[in-house]
């Protein structure tokens, strides 16, 4: 950080403390001891999903706990394991720092680990995640999980 009084480009924390969306620290320079305070904001970028038909849209984590809990109905999975499952998946994407992913990736992922999750859950899922437009395509995947 430059001191705002001498232009030294080093200075020491001497204090650190939330303040509302900010972190406000006190700064000493070290070659002038002169201090001084800076606020920090933690950089919040938006998930961004490409859609098969070329449209990009921020990425709504109510939208797929949304999808999520329809593919659950009737079926002993709790609220919050969905939830933590969502939030996991949001968290995977920024500490990759990756700001785009495809629906297709992001439908994938969510696919794995619903998969360890509920079986059944999973199928329909994928059914309206891969569109399944005849019986066959439902035998191919319930014939894979079989072999699993």
């Amino acid at each position: 950080m430059v001191c705002p009084e001498c232009g030294f480009n080093d200075s020491k924390v001497v204090d650190s403390r939330p303040a509302e969306t900010k972190i406000r620290r006190r700064r000493e320079c070290l070659k002038c001891m002169w201090r001084f305070t800076t606020y920090e904001t933690i950089e919040d970028f938006p998930l961004m999903v490409a859609k098969k038909d070329g449209t990009i849209e921020p990425f709504d984590s109510k939208k797929l706990t949304d999808k999520l809990l329809r593919s659950t109905v009737k079926r002993p999975v709790k609220l919050k394991t969905i939830e933590n499952m969502v939030e996991s998946i949001q968290s995977y994407f920024k500490n990759n720092l990756q700001r785009e992913v495809t629906s297709d990736k992001l439908g994938e992922i969510v696919l794995r680990r619903l998969k360890d999750i509920d079986l059944v859950a999973y199928v329909r899922f994928a059914s309206v995640y891969r569109e399944f437009d005849n019986i066959d395509s439902f035998v191919k995947i319930i014939s894979e999980l079989r072999e699993e």
